[in-house]
């Protein structure tokens, strides 16, 4: 555990600029602070511990308005930037070296048993808001977009973006897993409003040309 909560706090060192000091990091770091909770909470999960697992939890949750169920399975590396609004369900399971932005969520579907959270690869990025929901496969060096809702299995080393989350499958190519850069993500949504407004002056011209005749 020891091993895990140094590679905990050195991701937040390496991916967020603002941490000046481990002192800081340790007492301010909201993100880490409910992933300590959780690794003790899961540790007590696993070891059939009734009851106070997820009292623990809630009570991290009230205090750092992230919510961890005791049962989701966490690698190290892992990394809750802000970390507001955050929900990581029951059979959840996240690689390495992973990064979340606030307000993800990791979350169901349904009523459904058994495994019905997402299954997260390693050197994943999630951007704000972005909702993964079902027991879906997000593969390695995955990067998903602010806000974007991912229903659907990724291929590793892919972008994802927009309602319902669409693909941009980038071949060949190994994304740096620490990049965050959310301006400059494609968006095939604007890239299709782009053509139809380009489209549409096209036939004005059209008519134009007509109506003269």
């Amino acid at each position: 555990m020891f091993n895990r909560l140094r590679d905990d706090i050195k991701a937040v060192f390496e991916r967020d600029p603002a941490a000046t000091s481990y002192l800081e990091v340790i007492l301010t770091y909201a993100g880490l602070h409910a992933l300590l909770c959780h690794r003790v909470s899961h540790w007590l999960w696993n070891n059939k511990v009734p009851f106070i697992p997820r009292l623990l939890s809630q009570f991290c949750r009230f205090f750092t308005g992230i919510e961890i169920h005791p049962g989701a399975t966490i690698g190290k590396g892992f990394f809750i930037d802000h970390g507001m609004g955050v929900v990581i369900g029951e059979t959840s399971e996240i690689g390495d070296n992973v990064t979340l932005f606030q307000g993800v969520t990791l979350g169901g579907t349904g009523k459904e048993r058994g495994k019905r959270h997402p299954t997260i690869g390693n050197n994943v990025v999630i951007g704000t808001g972005a909702k993964i929901l079902g027991a879906i496969r997000i593969g390695d060096h995955v990067r998903i977009g602010a806000n974007s809702v991912v229903l659907q299995d990724v291929p590793p080393y892919s972008t994802v973006v927009g309602i319902p989350g669409r693909v941009v499958r980038i071949k060949d190519k190994k994304f740096d897993n620490l990049l965050m850069d959310h301006i400059h993500m494609p968006d095939p949504i604007a890239k299709r409003f782009e053509q139809m407004e380009k489209e549409i002056e096209e036939l004005r011209k059209i008519l134009k040309d007509k109506s003269r005749k």
